[in-house]
Protein backbone atom coordinates (compact mmCIF):
# COMPACT_ATOMS: atom_id res chain seq x y z
CA UNK A 1 0.00 0.00 0.00
CA UNK A 2 1.16 3.52 -0.87
CA UNK A 3 1.70 6.33 1.70
CA UNK A 4 -0.94 8.09 0.24
CA UNK A 5 -3.26 4.93 0.64
CA UNK A 6 -2.29 4.16 3.77
CA UNK A 7 -2.71 7.79 5.45
CA UNK A 8 -6.30 7.56 3.25
CA UNK A 9 -7.22 4.27 4.73
CA UNK A 10 -6.40 5.56 8.52
CA UNK A 11 -8.19 8.62 7.49
CA UNK A 12 -11.19 6.86 6.68
CA UNK A 13 -11.26 4.18 9.94
CA UNK A 14 -10.94 7.67 11.93
CA UNK A 15 -14.07 9.16 10.04
CA UNK A 16 -15.93 5.57 11.00
CA UNK A 17 -14.77 5.60 14.62
CA UNK A 18 -16.09 9.24 15.26
CA UNK A 19 -19.25 8.63 12.76
CA UNK A 20 -19.63 5.33 14.91
CA UNK A 21 -18.99 6.84 18.20
CA UNK A 22 -21.37 9.62 17.69
CA UNK A 23 -24.74 7.52 16.30
CA UNK A 24 -23.89 4.99 19.24
CA UNK A 25 -24.06 8.06 21.83
CA UNK A 26 -26.93 9.56 19.97
CA UNK A 27 -28.76 6.14 19.59
CA UNK A 28 -27.95 5.51 23.25
CA UNK A 29 -29.31 8.78 24.77
CA UNK A 30 -32.17 9.10 22.38
CA UNK A 31 -33.35 5.31 23.50
CA UNK A 32 -32.74 6.19 27.56
CA UNK A 33 -34.81 9.23 27.21
CA UNK A 34 -37.13 8.41 24.18
CA UNK A 35 -37.93 5.02 26.64
CA UNK A 36 -37.93 6.65 30.31
CA UNK A 37 -40.31 9.44 28.86
CA UNK A 38 -42.37 7.10 27.12
CA UNK A 39 -42.99 4.64 30.07
CA UNK A 40 -43.68 7.85 32.45
CA UNK A 41 -46.33 8.93 29.89
CA UNK A 42 -47.86 5.49 29.28
CA UNK A 43 -48.23 5.31 33.22
CA UNK A 44 -49.82 8.57 33.61
CA UNK A 45 -52.49 7.96 30.90
CA UNK A 46 -53.23 4.45 32.15
CA UNK A 47 -53.43 5.74 35.58
CA UNK A 48 -55.68 9.03 34.82
CA UNK A 49 -58.23 7.06 32.81
CA UNK A 50 -58.05 4.35 36.09
CA UNK A 51 -58.41 6.96 38.28
CA UNK A 52 -61.54 8.68 35.57
CA UNK A 53 -63.33 5.30 35.82
CA UNK A 54 -62.84 4.50 39.41
CA UNK A 55 -64.78 7.97 40.43
CA UNK A 56 -67.13 7.92 37.46
CA UNK A 57 -68.15 4.44 38.72
CA UNK A 58 -68.57 5.65 42.19
CA UNK A 59 -70.77 8.63 41.21
CA UNK A 60 -73.14 6.76 39.44
CA UNK A 61 -73.37 4.28 42.38
CA UNK A 62 -73.67 6.99 44.43
CA UNK A 63 -77.28 8.19 42.74
CA UNK A 64 -78.50 4.15 43.05
CA UNK A 65 -78.52 4.72 47.05
CA UNK A 66 -80.63 3.55 48.76
CA UNK A 67 -81.68 -0.27 47.07
CA UNK A 68 -85.27 -1.07 47.40
CA UNK A 69 -84.91 -4.10 48.57
CA UNK A 70 -82.23 -6.89 49.30
CA UNK A 71 -81.71 -9.62 47.88
CA UNK A 72 -82.45 -7.57 44.59
CA UNK A 73 -84.75 -9.11 41.91
CA UNK A 74 -83.52 -10.53 38.44
CA UNK A 75 -85.44 -7.01 37.12
CA UNK A 76 -83.53 -4.33 39.94
CA UNK A 77 -80.17 -6.09 38.24
CA UNK A 78 -81.01 -5.63 34.86
CA UNK A 79 -82.39 -2.31 35.85
CA UNK A 80 -78.79 -1.53 37.62
CA UNK A 81 -76.83 -2.56 34.70
CA UNK A 82 -78.62 -0.44 32.01
CA UNK A 83 -78.37 2.97 34.15
CA UNK A 84 -74.47 2.26 34.72
CA UNK A 85 -73.96 1.75 30.99
CA UNK A 86 -72.92 4.59 28.77
CA UNK A 87 -71.26 4.94 25.65
CA UNK A 88 -68.01 4.91 27.36
CA UNK A 89 -68.70 1.10 28.20
CA UNK A 90 -71.11 -1.40 30.26
CA UNK A 91 -71.75 -2.69 33.53
CA UNK A 92 -71.80 -6.31 34.78
CA UNK A 93 -74.21 -6.33 38.01
CA UNK A 94 -73.54 -10.01 40.09
CA UNK A 95 -75.12 -10.54 42.80
CA UNK A 96 -74.31 -14.07 44.23
CA UNK A 97 -75.74 -16.75 41.39
CA UNK A 98 -77.61 -14.32 39.56
CA UNK A 99 -76.28 -12.00 36.52
CA UNK A 100 -77.62 -9.11 34.72
CA UNK A 101 -79.28 -9.86 31.79
CA UNK A 102 -77.71 -8.91 28.50
CA UNK A 103 -74.40 -8.22 30.63
CA UNK A 104 -71.71 -8.52 27.78
CA UNK A 105 -68.36 -11.33 27.83
CA UNK A 106 -68.91 -12.99 31.85
CA UNK A 107 -65.63 -14.24 30.82
CA UNK A 108 -63.84 -11.66 31.84
CA UNK A 109 -64.15 -11.60 35.14
CA UNK A 110 -61.39 -13.68 36.76
CA UNK A 111 -61.66 -15.20 39.57
CA UNK A 112 -58.90 -13.14 40.89
CA UNK A 113 -60.60 -9.90 40.51
CA UNK A 114 -64.07 -11.36 42.11
CA UNK A 115 -62.33 -12.14 45.33
CA UNK A 116 -61.05 -8.81 45.24
CA UNK A 117 -64.30 -7.17 45.42
CA UNK A 118 -65.78 -9.64 47.54
CA UNK A 119 -63.41 -8.96 50.29
CA UNK A 120 -64.67 -4.73 49.86
CA UNK A 121 -61.60 -3.68 47.49
CA UNK A 122 -62.12 -1.61 45.05
CA UNK A 123 -60.05 -3.70 42.28
CA UNK A 124 -59.22 -3.01 38.65
CA UNK A 125 -57.81 -5.09 36.41
CA UNK A 126 -56.63 -4.46 32.39
CA UNK A 127 -57.22 -7.15 30.21
CA UNK A 128 -57.31 -8.04 26.40
CA UNK A 129 -60.04 -8.79 24.26
CA UNK A 130 -59.53 -9.26 20.45
CA UNK A 131 -56.48 -7.25 20.60
CA UNK A 132 -58.15 -4.14 22.24
CA UNK A 133 -56.94 -3.21 25.70
CA UNK A 134 -60.17 -2.90 28.38
CA UNK A 135 -60.00 -1.94 32.06
CA UNK A 136 -62.52 -4.10 34.48
CA UNK A 137 -62.93 -2.12 37.73
CA UNK A 138 -65.09 -4.24 40.27
CA UNK A 139 -66.81 -2.55 43.42
CA UNK A 140 -68.83 -4.34 46.46
CA UNK A 141 -72.42 -2.11 47.55
CA UNK A 142 -72.41 -1.80 51.02
CA UNK A 143 -75.34 -0.92 53.79
CA UNK A 144 -75.43 1.42 55.98
CA UNK A 145 -76.71 0.41 59.33
CA UNK A 146 -78.88 2.30 61.80
CA UNK A 147 -75.56 2.28 64.04
CA UNK A 148 -73.47 3.42 61.43
CA UNK A 149 -71.54 0.15 60.09
CA UNK A 150 -71.50 -0.60 56.71
CA UNK A 151 -72.42 -4.36 55.82
CA UNK A 152 -71.89 -6.03 52.33
CA UNK A 153 -74.50 -6.76 50.13
CA UNK A 154 -73.45 -8.79 47.86
CA UNK A 155 -74.38 -6.75 45.09
CA UNK A 156 -71.27 -6.90 42.99
CA UNK A 157 -70.80 -4.06 39.91
CA UNK A 158 -67.90 -4.27 37.41
CA UNK A 159 -67.29 -1.70 34.94
CA UNK A 160 -65.96 -2.46 32.02
CA UNK A 161 -64.47 0.15 29.57
CA UNK A 162 -62.50 0.70 26.58
CA UNK A 163 -58.94 1.28 26.62
CA UNK A 164 -58.87 1.65 23.12
CA UNK A 165 -58.59 6.03 23.03
CA UNK A 166 -55.35 5.94 25.80
CA UNK A 167 -54.29 2.97 23.26
CA UNK A 168 -54.37 5.08 20.53
CA UNK A 169 -52.52 8.18 22.30
CA UNK A 170 -50.03 5.52 24.00
CA UNK A 171 -48.99 4.64 20.45
CA UNK A 172 -48.79 8.60 18.88
CA UNK A 173 -46.38 8.69 21.52
CA UNK A 174 -44.97 5.66 20.80
CA UNK A 175 -44.39 7.16 17.04
CA UNK A 176 -43.30 10.35 18.47
CA UNK A 177 -40.27 9.17 20.10
CA UNK A 178 -39.34 6.51 16.87
CA UNK A 179 -39.48 9.73 15.40
CA UNK A 180 -37.54 11.80 17.57
CA UNK A 181 -34.99 8.81 18.05
CA UNK A 182 -34.78 9.21 14.17
CA UNK A 183 -34.39 12.90 14.17
CA UNK A 184 -31.74 12.45 16.82
CA UNK A 185 -29.92 9.63 14.80
CA UNK A 186 -29.64 11.77 12.24
CA UNK A 187 -28.57 14.71 13.57
CA UNK A 188 -25.76 12.45 15.53
CA UNK A 189 -24.68 11.57 11.62
CA UNK A 190 -24.29 15.39 10.87
CA UNK A 191 -22.38 16.62 14.02
CA UNK A 192 -20.01 13.13 13.59
CA UNK A 193 -19.50 14.18 10.11
CA UNK A 194 -18.82 17.82 10.92
CA UNK A 195 -16.68 16.65 13.77
CA UNK A 196 -14.97 14.37 11.31
CA UNK A 197 -14.15 16.71 8.54
CA UNK A 198 -12.90 19.38 11.48
CA UNK A 199 -11.06 16.63 12.95
CA UNK A 200 -9.68 14.86 9.64
CA UNK A 201 -8.68 18.53 7.47
CA UNK A 202 -6.27 19.05 9.84
CA UNK A 203 -5.27 15.01 9.48
CA UNK A 204 -5.27 15.05 5.41
CA UNK A 205 -2.75 18.11 5.19
CA UNK A 206 -0.16 17.12 8.10
CA UNK A 207 -0.33 13.72 5.97
CA UNK A 208 0.65 15.79 2.83
CA UNK A 209 2.98 17.50 4.19
CA UNK A 210 4.86 15.02 5.87
CA UNK A 211 4.84 13.30 2.27
CA UNK A 212 6.26 16.72 0.89
CA UNK A 213 8.65 16.02 3.34
CA UNK A 214 9.71 12.74 2.82
CA UNK A 215 9.97 13.64 -0.67
CA UNK A 216 13.02 16.30 0.28
CA UNK A 217 10.91 19.53 0.20
CA UNK A 218 12.13 20.58 3.00
CA UNK A 219 10.33 24.11 2.97
CA UNK A 220 6.87 22.47 3.32
CA UNK A 221 5.00 24.05 6.20
CA UNK A 222 1.16 23.69 7.80
CA UNK A 223 -0.53 26.35 8.38
CA UNK A 224 -1.42 27.26 11.95
CA UNK A 225 -5.01 27.19 13.19
CA UNK A 226 -6.44 27.71 16.30
CA UNK A 227 -5.17 27.11 19.53
CA UNK A 228 -6.15 23.53 20.63
CA UNK A 229 -3.90 20.26 20.24
CA UNK A 230 -4.29 19.89 16.60
CA UNK A 231 -2.74 23.56 16.15
CA UNK A 232 -0.12 22.47 18.88
CA UNK A 233 0.79 19.58 15.89
CA UNK A 234 1.41 21.58 13.64
CA UNK A 235 3.31 24.00 15.40
CA UNK A 236 5.82 21.35 16.46
CA UNK A 237 5.34 19.78 12.62
CA UNK A 238 7.10 23.48 11.24
CA UNK A 239 9.31 23.50 14.04
CA UNK A 240 10.36 20.32 13.17
CA UNK A 241 10.68 20.67 9.46
CA UNK A 242 12.53 24.02 10.44
CA UNK A 243 15.33 22.20 11.99
CA UNK A 244 15.71 19.71 9.67
CA UNK A 245 16.27 22.20 6.72
CA UNK A 246 18.75 24.29 8.80
CA UNK A 247 20.24 20.50 9.64
CA UNK A 248 19.96 19.36 6.04
CA UNK A 249 21.45 22.42 5.08
CA UNK A 250 24.30 22.12 7.15
CA UNK A 251 24.99 18.58 5.65
CA UNK A 252 24.77 19.70 2.35
CA UNK A 253 27.07 22.90 2.65
CA UNK A 254 29.55 20.66 4.78
CA UNK A 255 29.35 17.85 2.16
CA UNK A 256 29.87 20.22 -0.58
CA UNK A 257 33.09 21.71 1.23
CA UNK A 258 34.34 18.30 1.50
CA UNK A 259 33.88 17.64 -2.15
CA UNK A 260 35.29 20.76 -3.06
CA UNK A 261 38.42 20.38 -0.77
CA UNK A 262 38.65 16.57 -2.13
CA UNK A 263 38.62 18.31 -5.63
CA UNK A 264 40.93 21.24 -4.63
CA UNK A 265 43.36 18.97 -2.92
CA UNK A 266 43.30 16.56 -6.10
CA UNK A 267 43.76 19.02 -8.47
CA UNK A 268 46.61 20.38 -6.68
CA UNK A 269 48.40 17.11 -5.88
CA UNK A 270 48.73 16.39 -9.67
CA UNK A 271 51.48 18.96 -10.89
CA UNK A 272 53.76 17.69 -7.65
CA UNK A 273 52.93 14.10 -8.68
CA UNK A 274 53.53 14.68 -12.69
CA UNK A 275 57.10 15.48 -11.23
CA UNK A 276 57.76 12.23 -9.03
CA UNK A 277 56.48 10.82 -11.77
CA UNK A 278 58.95 11.72 -13.73
CA UNK A 279 61.64 11.10 -10.86
CA UNK A 280 60.74 7.36 -10.57
CA UNK A 281 60.46 6.16 -13.98
CA UNK A 282 64.11 7.26 -13.75
CA UNK A 283 64.13 5.19 -10.08
CA UNK A 284 63.10 2.48 -12.01
CA UNK A 285 65.48 2.16 -14.59
CA UNK A 286 68.14 2.34 -11.98
CA UNK A 287 67.11 0.16 -9.58
CA UNK A 288 68.47 -3.11 -11.04
CA UNK A 289 71.74 -1.20 -10.70
CA UNK A 290 71.31 -0.14 -7.34
CA UNK A 291 72.80 -1.90 -4.16
CA UNK A 292 70.62 -4.03 -1.78
CA UNK A 293 68.29 -1.91 -0.05
CA UNK A 294 68.39 1.50 -1.88
CA UNK A 295 67.30 -0.41 -5.19
CA UNK A 296 64.33 -1.96 -2.87
CA UNK A 297 63.30 1.71 -1.80
CA UNK A 298 63.57 2.84 -5.08
CA UNK A 299 61.08 0.60 -6.18
CA UNK A 300 58.95 0.79 -3.34
CA UNK A 301 58.61 4.88 -4.44
CA UNK A 302 57.83 3.94 -7.81
CA UNK A 303 55.34 1.60 -6.43
CA UNK A 304 53.84 4.21 -4.08
CA UNK A 305 53.92 7.08 -6.79
CA UNK A 306 52.23 5.14 -9.10
CA UNK A 307 49.33 4.02 -6.57
CA UNK A 308 49.39 7.43 -5.19
CA UNK A 309 48.42 8.69 -8.89
CA UNK A 310 45.61 6.06 -9.56
CA UNK A 311 44.11 7.64 -6.48
CA UNK A 312 44.43 10.98 -7.13
CA UNK A 313 42.84 10.38 -10.73
CA UNK A 314 40.26 8.43 -8.94
CA UNK A 315 39.04 11.32 -6.79
CA UNK A 316 39.16 13.63 -9.35
CA UNK A 317 36.56 10.95 -11.55
CA UNK A 318 34.56 11.02 -8.24
CA UNK A 319 34.34 15.14 -7.76
CA UNK A 320 33.28 14.79 -11.44
CA UNK A 321 30.62 12.26 -10.76
CA UNK A 322 29.42 14.40 -7.82
CA UNK A 323 29.20 17.86 -9.51
CA UNK A 324 27.65 16.66 -12.42
CA UNK A 325 30.40 17.72 -14.86
CA UNK A 326 30.81 14.26 -15.90
CA UNK A 327 29.99 13.73 -20.16
CA UNK A 328 30.11 11.00 -22.21
CA UNK A 329 32.44 11.07 -25.03
CA UNK A 330 30.60 8.57 -27.69
CA UNK A 331 31.48 6.70 -30.22
CA UNK A 332 30.60 3.55 -32.44
CA UNK A 333 32.69 1.27 -30.68
CA UNK A 334 33.66 -2.69 -31.91
CA UNK A 335 32.93 -3.73 -28.21
CA UNK A 336 34.99 -7.12 -28.76
CA UNK A 337 38.06 -5.18 -30.28
CA UNK A 338 37.57 -2.93 -26.94
CA UNK A 339 37.62 -5.11 -24.48
CA UNK A 340 40.82 -6.70 -26.50
CA UNK A 341 42.62 -3.58 -25.62
CA UNK A 342 41.77 -3.36 -22.24
CA UNK A 343 43.37 -6.80 -21.76
CA UNK A 344 46.05 -6.36 -23.79
CA UNK A 345 47.23 -2.97 -22.69
CA UNK A 346 47.42 -4.73 -18.80
CA UNK A 347 48.75 -7.58 -19.74
CA UNK A 348 45.65 -10.05 -18.87
CA UNK A 349 45.36 -11.80 -22.13
CA UNK A 350 46.60 -14.99 -20.56
CA UNK A 351 45.36 -14.69 -17.65
CA UNK A 352 41.49 -14.56 -18.90
CA UNK A 353 39.32 -16.63 -20.63
CA UNK A 354 37.22 -14.77 -22.67
CA UNK A 355 34.00 -15.04 -24.78
CA UNK A 356 33.51 -12.19 -27.31
CA UNK A 357 30.92 -12.63 -30.16
CA UNK A 358 32.94 -10.26 -33.07
CA UNK A 359 31.38 -7.72 -35.22
CA UNK A 360 29.35 -6.22 -31.96
CA UNK A 361 28.96 -2.42 -32.43
CA UNK A 362 27.86 -0.64 -29.84
CA UNK A 363 27.27 3.70 -29.41
CA UNK A 364 28.85 4.36 -26.05
CA UNK A 365 32.22 5.89 -24.22
CA UNK A 366 35.41 3.88 -24.88
CA UNK A 367 37.43 5.17 -22.02
CA UNK A 368 34.23 4.73 -19.78
CA UNK A 369 34.13 1.00 -21.08
CA UNK A 370 38.01 0.63 -20.77
CA UNK A 371 37.70 1.72 -17.30
CA UNK A 372 34.75 -0.77 -16.33
CA UNK A 373 36.03 -3.27 -17.71
CA UNK A 374 39.46 -3.08 -16.25
CA UNK A 375 38.67 -2.25 -12.43
CA UNK A 376 36.11 -5.66 -12.56
CA UNK A 377 38.95 -7.82 -14.21
CA UNK A 378 41.48 -5.91 -11.59
CA UNK A 379 39.06 -7.09 -8.56
CA UNK A 380 38.39 -10.54 -9.83
CA UNK A 381 42.06 -11.22 -9.81
CA UNK A 382 42.46 -9.11 -6.11
CA UNK A 383 39.90 -10.60 -4.08
CA UNK A 384 38.96 -13.83 -6.10
CA UNK A 385 40.86 -16.54 -7.74
CA UNK A 386 41.35 -17.64 -11.26
CA UNK A 387 40.29 -18.58 -13.57
CA UNK A 388 38.87 -15.30 -14.29
CA UNK A 389 35.97 -15.27 -17.20
CA UNK A 390 34.83 -12.51 -19.38
CA UNK A 391 31.81 -13.08 -21.40
CA UNK A 392 29.93 -10.46 -23.98
CA UNK A 393 26.23 -11.72 -24.67
CA UNK A 394 24.35 -9.30 -27.25
CA UNK A 395 20.54 -8.37 -27.39
CA UNK A 396 18.53 -6.05 -29.40
CA UNK A 397 18.77 -2.93 -27.61
CA UNK A 398 21.36 -4.23 -25.11
CA UNK A 399 24.78 -6.03 -24.45
CA UNK A 400 26.07 -7.72 -21.08
CA UNK A 401 29.43 -8.64 -19.95
CA UNK A 402 29.36 -10.57 -17.26
CA UNK A 403 32.94 -11.14 -15.51
CA UNK A 404 33.15 -13.95 -13.27
CA UNK A 405 35.68 -15.81 -11.16
CA UNK A 406 36.68 -19.27 -8.95
CA UNK A 407 37.33 -17.56 -5.46
CA UNK A 408 35.12 -17.97 -2.49
CA UNK A 409 32.44 -15.53 -3.80
CA UNK A 410 30.61 -12.29 -2.07
CA UNK A 411 29.13 -12.65 1.27
CA UNK A 412 25.77 -11.10 1.82
CA UNK A 413 26.89 -8.18 4.06
CA UNK A 414 29.70 -7.15 1.20
CA UNK A 415 27.31 -7.38 -1.33
CA UNK A 416 25.02 -4.74 0.00
CA UNK A 417 28.10 -2.16 0.10
CA UNK A 418 29.95 -3.06 -3.07
CA UNK A 419 29.67 -0.58 -4.51
CA UNK A 420 29.48 1.88 -1.60
CA UNK A 421 33.15 4.46 -1.90
CA UNK A 422 36.23 3.19 -0.09
CA UNK A 423 34.56 0.23 1.05
CA UNK A 424 36.54 -2.80 1.61
CA UNK A 425 35.09 -6.11 2.35
CA UNK A 426 37.99 -6.59 4.63
CA UNK A 427 38.19 -4.26 7.00
CA UNK A 428 40.70 -6.01 9.13
CA UNK A 429 43.34 -5.07 6.24
CA UNK A 430 44.62 -1.50 7.19
CA UNK A 431 46.60 -1.26 3.59
CA UNK A 432 45.25 -3.00 0.51
CA UNK A 433 46.15 -2.68 -3.07
CA UNK A 434 42.96 -0.63 -3.98
CA UNK A 435 41.27 2.77 -2.66
CA UNK A 436 37.85 1.27 -2.29
CA UNK A 437 37.15 3.43 -5.57
CA UNK A 438 37.43 1.40 -8.27
CA UNK A 439 34.01 -0.39 -8.36
CA UNK A 440 31.74 2.78 -7.28
CA UNK A 441 33.69 4.50 -10.49
CA UNK A 442 32.44 1.44 -12.54
CA UNK A 443 29.09 1.67 -11.62
CA UNK A 444 28.44 5.75 -11.74
CA UNK A 445 30.16 5.21 -15.50
CA UNK A 446 27.78 2.37 -16.45
CA UNK A 447 24.59 4.40 -15.09
CA UNK A 448 26.13 7.20 -17.09
CA UNK A 449 25.17 5.20 -20.32
CA UNK A 450 21.41 6.34 -21.33
CA UNK A 451 19.13 6.13 -23.93
CA UNK A 452 15.53 6.88 -24.05
CA UNK A 453 13.48 4.34 -21.32
CA UNK A 454 16.73 3.18 -20.73
CA UNK A 455 20.06 2.98 -17.90
CA UNK A 456 22.91 1.35 -17.75
CA UNK A 457 23.39 -0.98 -14.29
CA UNK A 458 26.08 -2.77 -12.99
CA UNK A 459 25.18 -5.42 -11.12
CA UNK A 460 26.99 -8.06 -8.43
CA UNK A 461 26.37 -11.59 -7.53
CA UNK A 462 27.62 -14.61 -6.76
CA UNK A 463 27.44 -17.81 -9.62
CA UNK A 464 25.71 -20.93 -8.42
CA UNK A 465 28.88 -23.14 -8.16
CA UNK A 466 30.63 -20.20 -6.28
CA UNK A 467 32.88 -17.32 -6.90
CA UNK A 468 31.72 -13.90 -7.94
CA UNK A 469 30.01 -12.30 -11.30
CA UNK A 470 29.65 -8.97 -12.14
CA UNK A 471 27.31 -7.78 -14.96
CA UNK A 472 27.45 -4.84 -16.93
CA UNK A 473 24.18 -3.83 -18.92
CA UNK A 474 24.55 -1.30 -21.38
CA UNK A 475 22.18 0.43 -24.37
CA UNK A 476 23.92 -0.53 -27.60
CA UNK A 477 22.97 3.55 -28.65
CA UNK A 478 23.20 6.14 -25.82
CA UNK A 479 22.26 9.01 -26.32
CA UNK A 480 24.54 12.46 -26.88
CA UNK A 481 23.13 13.75 -23.95
CA UNK A 482 23.46 10.89 -21.36
CA UNK A 483 25.64 12.45 -19.33
CA UNK A 484 23.92 15.69 -18.36
CA UNK A 485 21.59 13.76 -15.64
CA UNK A 486 22.34 11.55 -13.25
Amino acid sequence: MTPRRWADARAFGLRVRLLLAFVLLGVTTTAVVASGSYFQARTVILQQAQDAAVMSLTDQLAQLYPLRQLPPTQEDLDTLAQRLSDREGYAVVVCRDMRAQGSEAPDLLTPQLRQAVRDGVVAWQRVSVDGEPVLLIGTQLELDRPDGASLPSGLEVYSVRSLAPEQQSIDRLATLAWLTGGLSLVLAVLLALLAAQGVLRPVRELGRAARSLGEGRLTTRLSVRGADELADVARTFNNTAATLERQVGELRRMEADARRFVADVSHELRTPLAAMTAVTDVLDEEADRLPGDAGRAARLVSQETQSLTQLVNDLIEVSRFDSGTARLALDDVDVAAAVTATLRLRGWTDRVRVDLPPGVVARLDPRRLDVIVANLVGNAFRHGAEPVSLRLRVEPDWLTIEVADEGPGLRPEVLAHVFDRFYKADTARTRSEGSGLGLAIAWENARLHRAPGQQGSLTAGNAPNGGAVFTLRLPRVAADDAGQAR
